[in-house]
């Protein structure tokens, strides 16, 4: 039995999109059959991403080698990832760094599969140019049922992409899964990045490794629980064990597979992920598949009136040509909706990169005073990591608020179309990723390191030395030795001031240092961020003007060809009349099948949605290793 099933063969959904083109190809309506061919090419790749995050050194990257059983990703006690890598299926085996080109061109360079799994960001096939990610296709069981897994670089860890980085990738996903070691609670930059996570993606969930090395981990588990429910998250947590996955798969054990914990991960995937993206594209089908069936009844149907009635057609004629001049109306006023639309994308834009500054401001002046009242020498460390997680929570929150503010101007956008009656409105996500990650590349330039010890005794012999030497030529003319306790103490109190004065000098330059480079740190943040945030509002702004396009485009399509057939139907000859009606019932009769099969999906899905939403997998974590989880019954998971 498949870990993760994701076969589109035979899909049932197909059958019917099928239908519905050939029924639209029929009546040649090209638009509509170029959307139903893009859903059904979705159904027949239902590819599915899964994001692998969490800080550094939690096991992300052992995680993943035993979720596909394949040591791709490189392992080790140091910082291993810090370029996002994306592991997808393919025939043959093969990995290409993506790089970013000066002129902002995206380009792809083939490296070896051996070292594709420990490239870093200085690679030296990238010649210099910014490593996006790496791509690594691959022949494997569990990838080939749809799966797509990226695993991203740690978060908050030195040289590495921040949580900003990460966090771009959430988009696009249809899983996220946290990783945290059972060392420790849930940190507040966990729960922070979680929260954001949770708004972006729509399932998540955290896992809790290294269950087989901390026997405390049961306490860890139930602390981790209640600091996500004070936090108002509502995520299911699940123990996992990458060190036993891995050995019950080379041994074949179904005891260490169920002591792994992973059975409970593929149910989570099964049920949060698999099950609710089939539910959602079933819905998209019926939804699509309606739509598409109240634009060909409206043609089929005044042509069918115009034949059966010639009354009830010169009636129907005219209301037709009533819906076309209001239709052709709001055509014509496309200039008013995109006005407001590109009025709205300016003002996010300026809103958004007020919204970035400000909050990067606030913590830029946090950070130096706090420098002004400490040595940044001593703390510097400290002060890296707080500030990256700062900044990067910043960043993600401007994220979601592009977000919020993007979904209120769509649907500002849409209250142009209330003639046409209820419009929908197109999924902002898509256009929330991107290509690029380079502000998650950003780092804190390293302080000169102080002083040390034969240093400062040199600096404060050097300040003695002058003292020591006055007071003794002083002393000389009064008899006394050069060398005496009176030209000691000179010494010592001159040097000692020297040494205070130099130390004070070096921290408080220390500082300037410090603050000139949590400047430049978040200068640099808000330049590449400021960049990618241009890049996504145009995203979105193509997204809502193609969208509403089309939406105002289909329509006037419609009515103009209702409008058409039913005034050649009111002139044809009498002869012609029967046939013509005949075929316009059949081609009814399916219409009206395929919304009677849409209407049913609708109503089906909805409430399998509702019943998978009702019950998210939460283990029960009981004596270590037996804990009772539902796992497959088969054994381990093959990949």
């Amino acid at each position: 039995m498949r870990a993760v099933s994701g076969n589109s063969a035979g899909h049932p959904l197909l059958a019917i999109l099928s239908e519905t083109i050939a029924v639209a190809r029929a009546s040649d309506r090209g638009d509509l059959v170029g959307r139903l061919e893009t859903l059904a090419g979705k159904v027949r790749d239902p590819r599915r991403r899964i994001v692998v995050a969490g800080l550094g050194n939690q096991g992300k990257s052992q995680f993943v080698n035993a979720l596909i059983n394949q040591d791709v990703c490189a392992v080790g006690d140091d910082v291993t990832t810090t370029v996002t890598t994306v592991l997808a299926h393919a025939v043959e085996q093969r990995a290409a760094l993506v790089v970013a080109g000066g002129d902002g061109e995206i380009s792809r360079v083939a490296v070896g599969f051996a070292e594709a799994g420990g490239v870093t960001g200085r690679a030296p096939e990238a010649q210099g140019r910014p490593v996006l990610r790496v791509e690594i296709e691959m022949p494997n069981r569990l990838l080939a049922d749809g799966l797509v897994v990226v695993d991203t670089p740690g978060v908050g860890t030195h040289g590495s992409t921040s949580g900003a980085g990460v966090l771009g990738n959430v988009p696009a996903a249809d899983a996220v899964l946290l990783l945290t070691d059972a060392s420790t609670e849930l940190t507040d930059p966990e729960v922070e990045f979680l929260r954001q996570v949770r708004e972006l993606c729509p399932a998540v969930a955290v896992l809790l490794t290294k269950v087989d090395l901390y026997p405390h981990w049961r306490q860890v588990f139930d602390a981790n629980q209640i600091h996500l429910r004070d936090a108002g998250i509502e995520v299911p947590i699940i123990p996992v064990s990458a060190l036993l996955r891995t050995h019950a798969m080379r041994l074949q054990d179904e005891q260490l597979g169920r002591e792994s914990g992973f059975g409970l991960v593929f149910q989570f995937l099964r049920e949060q992920v698999v099950a609710r993206d089939q539910a959602e594209v079933a819905r998209t089908v019926a939804l699509d598949i309606s739509s598409a069936a109240e634009h060909l009844a409206l043609a089929l149907g005044s042509e069918l009136v115009a034949l059966r009635d010639p009354e009830r057609g010169a009636a129907a004629i005219r209301e037709l040509r009533a819906a076309k001049t209001a239709a052709e109306q709001l055509h014509r006023r496309t200039a008013v909706w995109q006005q407001t639309l590109g009025d709205g994308v300016t003002d996010l834009a300026g809103d958004v990169d007020h919204d970035l500054r400000n909050r990067l401001r606030t913590i830029s002046h946090e950070a130096e005073e706090w420098i002004d009242d400490h040595d940044p020498g001593r703390h510097w460390e400290s002060i890296e990591e707080w500030l990256t997680t700062q900044v990067g929570t910043a960043v993600g929150d401007n994220l979601l608020w592009t977000r919020n503010r993007a979904v209120k101007l769509a649907e500002q956008v849409a209250t142009h179309f209330t003639e046409l009656g209820t419009v929908d409105l197109p999924d902002v996500r898509e256009a929330l990723d991107g290509n690029t990650s380079r502000a998650g590349s950003c780092t804190l330039a390293d302080l000169e390191p102080d002083l040390g010890f034969g240093h400062k005794i040199l600096v404060g012999v050097r300040g003695s030395y002058g003292g020591v030497v006055m007071v003794g030529l002083m002393g000389t003319m009064a008899g006394m030795a050069l060398v005496n306790p009176l030209s000691l103490g000179a010494g010592l109190l001159l040097g000692g001031k020297a040494f205070r004065d130099d130390k004070q000098a070096r921290l408080a330059k220390r500082r300037s240092d410090a603050k000139v480079s949590v400047r430049r740190y978040v200068d640099d943040v808000a330049f590449h961020t400021g960049k990618e945030t241009k890049d996504r509002l145009h995203r979105i702004h193509r997204l809502l003007r193609d969208h509403f396009t089309a939406v105002a485009e289909r329509t006037l399509r419609s009515l103009d060809d209702s409008l058409r057939a039913a005034q050649e139907a009111a002139n044809l000859e009498s002869t012609h009349r029967t046939q013509r009606a005949t075929e316009l019932e059949r081609r009814l009769h399916v219409v009206a099948q395929l919304r009677r099969h849409a209407d049913a999906m609708l109503g089906i899905e909805g409430a399998r949605g509702q019943a998978l939403a009702a019950r998210p997998p939460q283990p029960e974590p009981g004596s270590f290793p037996a804990i009772r989880v539902a796992v497959d019954r088969t054994g381990p998971a093959p990949s």
